[in-house]
């Protein structure tokens, strides 16, 4: 399934990126808080990373870097989660997810399911093998592909759902 939506990309120079960016932040501070309501919610559903594709996929590579590097960085200030240590690896993932994302909507000017799955699958493989590299441990690296396939499934679907239907401007 197949839609062309309106993309942006949005300059450090604007305000609009930086307001974009807080709203994307604040909905990647939101929905993990109301996923950690559910026991293994966070590590199961992966909803830090959410906003951080829908902003980057729709607004471009600047704002979704923001958010990237805002969204774990506040969660983790305002409510240890993520963890301190887990911090790190979080935002590896998140600044890869950012860029490809970014990189794909510029790309390919369009939002799919199987772009957004290719999406989703480059952060994923290349933030575990960073936080493979980071941790010394490929079975904590490799937790997303354990535990995270809903949450995955989630970014995918919910994610094309959301550019292409609830934020149509």
């Amino acid at each position: 399934m197949e839609t062309t939506v309106k993309l942006y990309s949005l300059p450090y120079s604007s305000v609009k990126t930086y307001l974009t960016a807080l709203l994307f932040i604040a909905g990647n501070v939101v929905l993990p808080q109301l996923f950690h309501l559910i026991p293994q919610g966070g590590v199961m559903w992966l909803p830090i990373y959410f906003f951080t594709l829908i902003g980057a996929y729709k607004y471009g590579w600047k704002a979704g870097l923001l958010t990237a590097i805002a969204s774990p960085l506040v969660n983790s200030w305002l409510f240890a989660m993520p963890a301190p240590a887990v911090v790190p690896a979080i935002l590896l993932k998140s600044v890869i997810l950012a860029l490809a994302a970014g990189f794909a909507a510029h790309r390919f000017q369009k939002a799919s399911l199987p772009l957004l799955a290719g999406v989703v699958l480059v952060y994923q493989v290349a933030g575990t093998l960073g936080e493979w590299v980071m941790t010394d441990s490929f079975f904590a690296a490799a937790q997303d592909f354990r535990i995270g396939i809903p949450g995955m499934l989630l970014q995918i679907v919910g994610g094309y759902a959301t550019i292409n239907y609830l934020i149509r401007k």
